[in-house]
């Protein structure tokens, strides 16, 4: 079998979340995975976090402002936990449903890194608000993009042109180390269900990475096998 053969599921579609720090590439390897995928005839939908849905990209505008970082970090978590209700209801919810695959700029892990690591709300508080939101919803995969933060944040810098940086990119350069961690830590609690990628090499080679990653956790044995 070729290393592009994909044996397709039936039934409910899968959940695949990427996650990362500022600048990893969540973006990118999104799209080399939905372009990879749409050419073995799956179904994809691809979204993001905060955001997604009509009312979750009020919420991210107001993230993205600063106005929850005014607020508090237990305001800001209330937010982000309002924008992951709309978008898990009225998009990822159905799409699955349908038998899509969902591929999806950050999600929950997020949350727990930004604002749980290192902006000290109660892990109890995020689980809470998890369970009303999500329920027992999570991803079957997640992509943990893992880069130098000063590489990262090069890179940011530039995608980002003359634009101002947002509420995240401009925290100081402890916080992004330890985001970086924070993520590291995730990867290492569920590694059932997540895996670290290196993200500091070219993005064809990191897109193979990711694909491999996907081919050995989410591709049943037993379903018919077409051809990317």
């Amino acid at each position: 079998m070729s290393k592009n053969a994909v044996q397709r599921p039936s039934g409910r579609g899968r959940f695949i979340t990427f996650e990362g720090g500022e600048g990893t590439g969540k973006s990118t390897q999104i799209k080399k995975l939905a372009d990879r995928l749409k050419a073995a005839r799956m179904r994809i939908l691809v979204t993001r976090e905060p955001g997604g849905s009509p009312g979750a990209e009020i919420m991210r505008h107001l993230v993205l402002s600063g106005m929850g970082k005014l607020l508090g970090p237990e305001a800001e978590t209330l937010l982000f936990a309002a924008a992951r209700d709309d978008h898990v209801r009225t998009v990822i919810q159905p799409a699955l449903n349908q038998g899509a695959w969902v591929l999806c700029d950050r999600f929950a892990d997020s949350t727990r890194a930004y604002q749980g690591s290192l902006g000290s709300v109660p892990i109890g508080l995020i689980n809470a608000m998890q369970r009303v939101t999500i329920g027992d919803l999570k991803p079957d995969l997640t992509i943990i993009l893992d880069l130098p933060v000063e590489i990262g944040l090069q890179r940011a810098a530039v995608r980002r042109g003359t634009g101002a940086p947002d509420r995240f990119e401009s925290e100081q350069l402890s916080f992004h180390h330890g985001l970086r961690e924070a993520y590291r830590k995730i990867a290492a609690e569920e590694p059932k269900r997540c895996v670290l990628i290196d993200a500091n090499s070219d993005p064809d080679t990191v897109a193979d990475r990711v694909w491999t990653a996907l081919r050995e956790r989410l591709l049943p044995a037993t379903a018919s096998v077409i051809s990317a």
